[in-house]
């Protein structure tokens, strides 16, 4: 019975695919969300190993349908495995292709989120970097002002001093004068 029901979904999906062509990459489209969606929501072993097959596939078949399970796994793992500017870089030649077929339209809208999410993270480092060297410099004021400060105490000390010398100066003159009348 399963076999017979198996038998007559694949001649539905063997005519579909004569009726509408791109019925074999609407169903690889299907098939590529569905491995994404699976593997995001797999243990991180798994997430690992879906992601090496991946790679591995990819690194020995540079097909569409390899290029963009590798992207969709890259754009949709949570981090560390995640790597959304090479996941927008490998949807990038898929998306650019014309006609659109399922596959081009899927890998211009995966693409443009990762690409988008990609800009996000580097716009958020380049901010931490900036936010970084803002604090770095308010240390360095900071201690210039302290070095400044403690300037200012050694010569108003030494201004002190100076005014000490000189009343005691004045103070001998003075004697000196009065003793002499």
């Amino acid at each position: 019975m399963r076999r017979a029901a198996l038998a007559l979904v694949l001649v539905l999906i063997a005519g579909c695919a004569a009726l509408w062509p791109e019925a074999d990459e609407a169903l690889q489209v299907s098939d590529i969300v569905a491995m994404a969606v699976g593997a995001a929501r797999g243990t991180p072993e798994e997430q690992r190993r879906q992601l090496n097959h991946a790679q591995q596939t990819f690194a020995a078949v540079k097909d569409d349908a390899s290029r963009a399970r590798l992207a969709a796994l890259l754009a949709t793992l949570p981090p560390p495995l995640r790597d959304e500017a090479r996941a927008a870089s490998l949807f990038e030649p898929l998306a650019a292709r014309r006609p659109e077929t399922p596959l081009v339209q899927f890998a211009a809208m995966a693409g443009a989120g990762a690409a988008e999410r990609a800009r996000a993270a580097r716009e958020l480092r380049a901010a931490e970097r900036r936010e970084e060297q803002a604090e770095e410099r308010a240390k360095t004021l900071r201690q210039q002002a302290e070095q400044a400060e403690e300037r200012a105490n050694t010569l108003r000390q030494q201004v002190e001093a100076l005014k000490s010398i000189e009343r005691g100066i004045l103070e001998r003159e003075e004697r000196r004068r009065t003793t002499k009348r």
